[in-house]
């Protein structure tokens, strides 16, 4: 598996985990799944990626979606309301 390298943007929970809204990584991650799992084994996120939602450029995917080198990838948590 070769490694491709994406720009990842986090969002709330997930920004406060990571400690930063953004970072450009090197990873062995081929789908935004692979990434999710890549990215909760480093930072420990508490939510399991079917509680979570993706985007890649900006356009909802889902978790078995193929990722490219140069992609950005958005991560949101999930949304709590009432």
């Amino acid at each position: 598996m070769s490694n491709i390298s994406v720009t990842v943007r986090y969002f709330a929970l997930f920004r406060d985990m990571a400690g930063t809204a953004e970072a450009t990584l090197t990873v062995p991650a081929q789908t935004t799944g692979e990434l999710f799992d890549t990215l909760a084994s480093q930072w420990a996120f508490s939510e399991p990626r079917t509680h979570c939602k993706v985007a890649v450029n900006d356009e909802l995917v889902d978790w078995q979606h193929s990722l490219v080198s140069g992609d950005t990838v958005l991560l949101f948590p999930p949304v709590a309301g009432g």
